[in-house]
């Protein structure tokens, strides 16, 4: 099917300099894990979104010299030849489908932590990092400044030779353009300091000398055009869009091919904003001035997952490009989809920001809530569109549960040719616990795990959804398939279970009128008291969800966790503090470091972790998110008790909450792992994946992509 010619303006060519984007769609960089160690991984994730129709496929942050070490977190580097060749494989399989390669060739100075090369910090001025404690730098001479920049210029030369088309300067969130620039961080007398010129000074002489030694590349800036006001941004210690912002781009607009622009500052919350505070292109007031200057290509971001979103950008002229990074990841074939005339297939991403969590956490591979392909490309060749016929697709395949797990595992087997697959649930609709869990505050976007899979179960004739059915151990005995794969999830322990304790809350009882799981409050609609504690050891969103919708209810919430901070885990998605903000708007009491001893009606007795000092809370009604338990009750009965031959059953699986709790990401990918490896050996255990790594006595350590390989020096 063609593409609706209301979409043309997205497909067409676009002059870059020396350079053409073949079409409007541009992966921005963004980080996965891969760096330059893992190769293979790195070239396989970019490769597939080229291939997926990204006109431009970018690298994560790549830092060109050693003392720009983010260890422990992970990012491409540019340091040497070994670099260079490692990188090359990405821009080779880029160039495979006919995409632009390019680089965000970074220094962090400041923000660098250095933990690997235990090389000294440079800084513009000696000020403490306001991100690594302990973090500080030696402020830079004049003759050290022509010396970065010269070092910046060699870096661009190792990223021409390694094959990459576009070299962007990163001047955004924490990279050394914008340590100049700020005067947050600028205390310079010189002629680096004080005045606007003098602090754009260093970004306009290195991209004046970058365009003296490269003329066959497209050189661009990704810009932060607004550092926000306080308490998100620098306030007037940064800059605005509508001052120094549009004013840095003016200035520097004659001597770059493009702008990539954002918004934010180390608080990249501001611009990777999740869904739960930001709707999809939330910066376009901020970045559509900067037009209004610029002769050349600008990119805008902003969780572009609406082909008609994105027209809408171009059309009325806030950019020319759509850039993406979450977007990218939830769907690599996005464009492709477009252009095939088929948007409904789009995996829209539900920006829950998982994929920064494991960046933040300094942990690889990439995780997606909506693709679990992300980052299993190379490691086990796992591709988001393309699937192979299972050998024992002769088979009948019953799924108990259609969650988010039960779902994902359905949609992969139906389009591996499965003979026939029915995913049987109590619930009248699709989705699990997501049924209620999208009604929480801020989360409606997370509905789009269950939307974008009831639509391909729709288009899969071999897939049955079979509603309002409970299945006991005798109906699936008798169901008559031969693979039964249970996906009942989990719920919240009633009786405060939880991890730092591992004992029940004193006086907590399933029955009990006072006490609250997250499903009595919001599947049973029980109705709490008037002073309500939620007791949160969990960590996520949950306990802070309920407490903001309780709160905004009427009720008189108090937050009690063990942890130092509201849903500590949303410190590595980026939405701790706006979460805090909204609870304190809200009235909420929060009380950290403290542990919930034993509650009854009228009152609970806290424990602060640290000082051992106890307390009394007057309360209603006590809401516990403490644990979550695997309904497994189905699964443990059918391999410890059935007769599983008799009944021409010759397999069991469980997958998902059913097996272990975790995030949706963890679901999803449980049941697409089993369902890409139902035919092998024993689905039960994943198959190996590929590990690059340098193996001792070999004399050379060799990467293998399909048929050929690549070999990097040996220790």
């Amino acid at each position: 099917m063609a593409r609706d010619p209301k979409y043309d303006v997205l497909f067409e060519p676009i002059e870059l300099g020396p350079k053409t984007l073949p079409n409007r769609f541009w992966q921005v960089p963004h980080c996965n894990g891969a760096g330059s160690e893992r190769p293979g991984m790195q070239a396989e994730f970019r490769a597939v979104k080229a291939e997926g129709g990204w006109g431009a496929v970018f690298t994560e942050v790549c830092v060109m010299t050693p003392d720009g070490d983010v260890t422990p977190w992970v990012g491409a580097r540019l340091w040497d030849e070994g670099d260079i060749r490692n990188l090359s494989l990405m821009c080779d399989r880029i160039h495979d489908h006919d995409a632009l390669a390019g680089v965000e060739m970074a220094f962090p100075g400041g923000l660098a932590q250095n933990a690997e090369t235990r090389a000294p910090g440079r800084v513009v001025s000696q000020i403490p990092s306001d991100i690594n404690p302990m973090g500080n730098g030696r402020e830079l001479g004049k003759d050290e400044i022509r010396q970065l920049r010269r070092e910046h210029v060699e870096g661009a030369k190792r990223a021409r030779a390694a094959g990459f088309d576009l070299l962007t300067v990163y001047c955004s969130l924490g990279t050394f353009p914008m340590y100049f620039l700020y005067p947050f961080y600028n205390k310079r007398t010189d002629e680096y300091g004080g005045s606007f010129e003098n602090r754009m000074r260093f970004t306009r002489e290195l991209l004046e000398e970058l365009h003296e030694e490269i003329d066959d590349c497209a050189i661009g800036c990704r810009f932060a055009i607004d550092t926000l006001e306080e308490p998100y941004g620098y306030g007037d210690l940064g800059i605005r869009h509508d001052g120094e912002g549009v004013g840095f781009v003016e200035a520097l607009d004659d001597l770059v091919d493009y702008w990539d622009l954002n918004i934010g500052t180390l608080n990249w919350g501001e611009d990777a904003g999740s869904s739960r505070f930001f709707p999809m292109n939330h910066q376009a007031d901020y970045v559509r001035i900067a037009k209004s200057v610029s002769k050349k290509a600008c990119i805008n971001v902003g969780r572009f997952t609406d082909p008609d979103v994105m027209v809408d950008a171009i059309n009325s002229g806030q950019c020319d490009v759509i850039g993406a990074a979450r977007p990218s990841i939830a769907d690599p074939w996005l464009p492709r989809k477009i252009e095939e005339g088929r948007p409904e297939d789009i995996r829209e991403c539900i920006g829950c920001n998982v994929c920064v969590s494991r960046w933040e956490m300094g942990g690889p591979p990439i995780w997606c809530t909506q693709n679990a392909t992300s980052g299993e490309e190379y490691r086990r060749g796992w591709h988001p569109e393309k699937f192979s016929k299972a050998t024992n697709a002769e088979n009948d395949v019953l799924i108990v549960g259609a969650g988010p797990a039960g779902m994902e595992c359905a949609t992969v087997l139906g389009k591996r040719g499965m003979r026939r697959v029915h995913i049987v649930d109590a619930n009248e609709a699709m989705g699990g616990h997501l049924g209620w869990v999208t009604r929480l505050p801020g989360l409606g976007t997370w509905s789009r795990v269950t939307q974008y899979r009831e639509g391909q179960i729709d288009k899969l004739s071999n897939v049955q959804f079979v509603p309002k059915t409970e299945l006991a151990l005798d109906d699936v005995l008798e169901y008559g398939a031969e693979i039964v794969i249970v996906a009942t999830g989990s719920k919240w322990d009633p009786v405060g279970m939880s991890g730092p304790t591992h004992t029940p809350v004193e006086g907590v009882s399933a029955d009990a009128d006072f006490v609250f799981t997250p499903e009595k409050l919001f599947v049973e609609g029980k109705k709490p008291g008037e002073r309500v504690i939620v007791y949160d050891t969990d960590g996520y969103y949950m306990g802070a969800s309920v407490s903001e919708a309780l709160a905004a209810d009427g009720h008189k919430v108090t937050y009690v966790t063990h942890l130092d901070t509201v849903g500590s885990y949303m410190r590595f998605t980026l939405e701790e503090q706006r979460q805090y903000q909204r609870l304190v708007e809200l009235g909420v009491e929060l009380v950290t470091q403290s542990l919930v001893l034993a509650a009854e009606p009228g009152k609970a007795a806290l424990l602060q972790v640290w000082s051992g000092a106890e307390s009394q809370v007057e309360i209603d009604s006590i809401v516990m998110v403490t644990q979550r338990n695997s309904e497994s009750e189905l699964y443990d009965k059918l391999i410890s008790e059935a007769d599983l031959e008799e009944a021409g059953i010759g397999a069991v699986y469980a997958i998902g909450d059913a097996w272990s709790p975790g995030l949706i990401a963890q679901s999803v990918f449980s049941g697409h792992r089993l369902a890409r490896e139902i035919d092998s050996p024993d689905p039960s255990v994943p198959l190996p994946f590929i590990r690059e790594r340098r193996v001792i006595g070999n004399g050379e350590d060799t990467y293998t992509l399909d048929s050929s390989s690549i070999a990097v020096p040996s220790a």
